[in-house]
């Protein structure tokens, strides 16, 4: 596949003579083993400065995506890196939804699903903005975001709540508007992922192959609009899905064989041919994380490593063990898998967009931003603020068959039952999304009590299998007869209150499924088997497609997260009435089923 080559003075770069010159002459500077740590991005493990040190002097890396901290840890640890790397360092991170996503004490703007809810593209603009100004305060200069899949399939685990819908053209306008937020920071910069798309296959990634099926003309249809904008307005960076889209490998390659078609991160295909050939994209690939089944499964450890690079890939997201990887690296470059002019180029698109940052203005005691400009952004009141307004205007109203339920008042149901509901347990990072923050309350804990405060009477109920957890923690047997004699008459259980709020918290992403895991189902109360013995509403305040798992319920909402500012919202319009709910459906949430409407 021929090797598209990188010009420095066209968009997304668009970098003066002198920038250019800053470009060559650092090159030529460099070592072979300094030109083969440009190529990583490295997923720091540890806030040491030793560690850090190491990572710049030994590994001479390119990048950086790090694991959770508060803003302060951070901080500091960027401010390590750079001051100590001859080379400026790209910092990346992950703020699809929020400033969260580059430190816990970041806010949560909002999932992009919610932006899209709003039908309001200003609200992408403003996620873009505050988002990555947040980012910006602790040193981080590149998004991995804007999220560009569309949300086609809903048994996709993996973008249920990523995504801004499922029209094509919303898509394309809110993901560019994110990154013209973005942009209002100086020199940072946006990576839009997964190329080529995902939200067809019902397969993750992290832990199997994925495929995105459309053919060439449904793809430029859909996925390509979406790339295209983003790249007509200076999109600077693509990450590479582990994602196969086996139409334009065969459009590009005829006489490939069905093995050897591979996930973009690996296709010269897809790299070469369609992002930087037919579409023209001029900046910089990366990949997505190399941990990836999806990557893995393709071939050994050693040869993924060259051949994404070798493929037209630019940084590879990250090491496994930084030495082996390493040396990997440099046999694909030794062995001339990877050649000099495809090194050349991976090399003058990193460096190309850190001079496009401004990083190379500026000493390496300056690149950090001032410490107190973070606390002033962090966590600030207008952003905060700009999360309750897309609150208001994204929570959707998907489903309400019982015209009466709302609004809810405590003279009408004094007495409400919580039933939260979490996600199936993958035993990966699903169930450690909610294993995260330790003696903090749930959401069921905090809507009760922001319901209580409305004058109800609110408790949360316990199933008997919880009850039978509690028996063993406390060292003693489980009494069996909980789960299959537990049972109470219809009357008695009806008698108990007069509405139950089913709060459906289940994460998604990085398992094998994004779906309830329910309890008793002979007669107990986790699953909302009783709509027409109590009145029910099930308030979803995760991934947007659970109503295929309650397709009975008759009232059915959409939130999206468990904000606090979001539960307020959630409770005021609960009881200002169904009016209140203005967010339109971005997605089918009904699920392509006929029998979730009735």
């Amino acid at each position: 596949m021929e090797e598209k080559k990188v010009d420095l003075k066209a968009k997304p770069y668009n970098l003066s003579d002198e920038d250019i010159k800053w470009v060559e002459d650092t090159i030529a500077g460099m070592s072979v083993e300094e030109k083969i740590g440009q190529l990583f991005f490295n997923m720091g493990s540890s806030r040491e400065e030793e560690y850090l040190k190491m990572t710049v002097n030994k590994y001479h890396i390119g990048g950086i995506r790090y694991n959770p901290g508060t803003s302060e840890e951070v901080y500091e640890q960027n401010r390590i890196l750079q001051e100590n790397s001859k080379i400026p360092l790209i910092i990346a991170c992950n703020t699809e939804a929020g400033g969260n996503g580059a430190c816990v004490d970041g806010t949560l703007i909002g999932h992009p699903v919610k932006i899209g809810s709003t039908r309001n593209a200003k609200y992408a603009y403003e996620m873009g903005r505050m988002s990555n100004k947040e980012a910006a305060a602790i040193g981080c200069n590149l998004s991995f975001a804007p999220l560009s899949d569309i949300y086609y399939n809903w048994h996709n685990p993996v973008i249920g709540l990523r995504n801004f819908g499922n029209d094509p053209e919303q898509v394309a306008e809110m993901a560019t508007q994110y990154m013209l937020g973005a942009h209002q920071n100086p020199g940072f910069c946006c990576a839009a992922k997964h190329f080529p798309g995902d939200g067809l296959d019902d397969r993750d990634q992290h832990i199997a192959n994925s495929v995105n099926t459309f053919s060439c003309e449904e793809w430029d249809a859909t996925f390509g609009k979406v790339y295209e904008r983003l790249i007509e307005n200076g999109l600077e960076a693509i990450m590479a899905g582990h994602i196969m889209l086996p139409a334009y490998t065969r459009y590009f390659n005829p006489d490939i064989k069905d093995g050897d078609i591979q996930p973009a991160t690996l296709s010269p295909e897809l790299i070469q041919g369609l992002l930087k050939g037919k579409l023209g994209f001029n900046g910089m690939v990366l990949t997505d994380a190399s941990h990836m089944v999806g990557l893995t499964c393709r071939m050994k450890r050693s040869e993924v490593v060259p051949h994404a690079i070798a493929a037209g890939v630019d940084m590879f997201l990250f090491f496994n063990d930084m030495d082996e990887d390493f040396e990997s690296m440099m046999k694909g470059y030794e062995s001339g898998l990877i050649t000099e002019e495809r090194l050349s180029d991976a090399l003058h698109r990193i460096l190309g967009l850190k001079a496009h940052m401004g990083l190379h203005k500026k000493a390496k005691t300056e690149i950090m931003p001032p410490r107190e400009q973070m606390k002033e952004v962090i966590g600030c009141k207008e952003h905060v603020d700009m999360a309750k307004e897309i609150s208001q205007k994204g929570t959707v109203l998907v489903k309400y068959l019982d015209k009466d339920v709302l609004p809810i008042t405590p003279k009408r149901y004094k007495r409400i039952m919580i039933v939260y509901v979490k996600g199936v347990e993958a035993g990966g990072m699903g169930a450690l999304v909610h294993a995260r923050g330790g003696s903090k309350k749930s959401p069921a804990e905090r809507l009760k009590e922001k319901l209580e405060g409305q004058g109800f009477q609110v408790f949360i109920y316990e199933s008997p299998l919880e009850k039978m957890k509690k028996q063993m923690a406390e060292g003693g047997k489980p009494d069996i007869n909980l789960y299959f004699a537990g049972k109470d008459t219809i009357s008695e259980f009806a008698a108990r209150q007069d509405l139950i709020i089913t709060l459906c918290d289940v994460a998604g992403g990085f398992q094998a499924v994004a779906r309830p895991g329910w309890g008793m189902t002979k007669g107990g109360g986790e699953i909302p088997w009783y709509v027409h013995e109590v009145p029910v509403i099930a308030l979803n305040m995760g991934h947007p497609t659970i109503m295929a798992d309650m397709p009975h319920v008759r009232t059915f909402i959409n939130a999206y997260d468990t904000n606090d500012q979001t539960m307020d919202v959630v409770v005021e319009k609960l009881t200002q009435g169904a009016e209140s709910f203005v967010g339109e459906d971005p997605i089918d949430s009904f699920c392509g089923l006929w029998d979730t409407h009735f």
